[in-house]
C-alpha cells in the first residue's frame, strides 16, 4: 500500500477557539503531508510493500527507524483528525462509559490519569486510552509510537507535539490536554475503536 493525506473530517476552522485554523493547516497540510510524503519514499524497495499500514507499523518497529517514523506518525495522525470533533467532549457512550468505570475507577480518573500521561510525556510524543488484554489502560510513548507497538489497541490519543499545540497554547501543555479532553474529543469514535477493539 502506498500512504495518502486524507482531508481533514470538518473545516479547518471547526474546532475553534481550542484548535485554531492555523494549527490544523500546519499540522494536517504540512506535518502530516511530509509523514506521508517520506514514508512513501522509505517505503519503496523495502519488504513492507504491499502490506498493511498496522503491518508496516508494527514491522517496521525497531527494525527500519526511519520507516517506522514516518508510518507510525501517519498511523497515528489518521486516527487523531477523527479523535476530535467540533462541540466535543461531552458525553461518554453508555457501552464505553461503563468500561471506562470498570478499569480505571470513574471518567473523572480516567480524564485525569489520560492528562497526566499528555503532560508528563517528555519531548515528543503521545498520550493514550488503549485496550490491552481486554482492559482499557493509559499510556504514553514517545515520538511516533502507539500503543500498537506494545500489544495494545489505541482507541483515543492525544498528540503532544508541539507542532499540535505550540500556535494555540505556546508552552502551556496542560490547558492544551484540557481543552482536548473537555472540548474536542469525538467519544463516538472512541467507543466505536473500543467495539472493534474487543473482538
Amino acid at each position: 500500500m502506498t500512504f495518502t493525506l486524507p482531508a481533514l473530517p470538518y473545516a479547518y476552522d471547526a474546532l475553534g477557539p481550542y484548535m485554531s485554523k492555523e494549527t490544523l493547516e500546519f499540522h494536517h497540510d504540512k506535518h502530516h503531508q511530509a509523514y506521508v510524503t517520506n514514508g512513501n519514499n522509505l517505503l519503496k524497495g523495502t519488504e513492507f510493500e504491499g502490506k498493511s499500514l498496522e503491518e508496516i507499523v508494527t514491522g517496521s518497529f525497531g527494525k527500519n527507524a526511519g520507516l517506522f517514523n514516518n508510518a507510525g506518525q501517519h498511523y497515528n495522525h489518521l486516527h487523531f483528525w477523527h479523535w476530535m470533533k467540533p462541540n466535543g467532549g461531552g458525553a461518554i457512550p453508555g457501552a464505553l462509559e461503563k468500561a471506562i468505570i470498570a478499569d480505571l475507577g470513574s471518567v473523572d480518573q480516567m480524564k485525569t490519569d489520560f492528562m497526566q500521561a499528555g503532560v508528563t510525556q517528555f519531548g515528543s510524543g503521545w498520550a493514550w486510552l488503549a485496550v490491552k488484554a481486554g482492559k482499557i489502560v493509559v499510556m504514553k510513548t514517545a515520538n511516533g509510537e502507539s500503543p500498537l507497538v506494545h500489544g495494545a489497541t489505541p482507541i483515543l490519543g492525544c498528540d503532544v507535539w508541539e507542532h499540535s499545540y505550540y500556535i494555540d497554547y505556546r508552552n502551556r501543555r496542560p490547558d492544551y490536554m484540557k481543552a482536548f479532553v473537555d472540548s474536542l474529543v469525538n467519544w463516538e469514535y472512541v467507543a466505536e475503536l473500543y467495539a472493534k477493539a474487543g473482538k
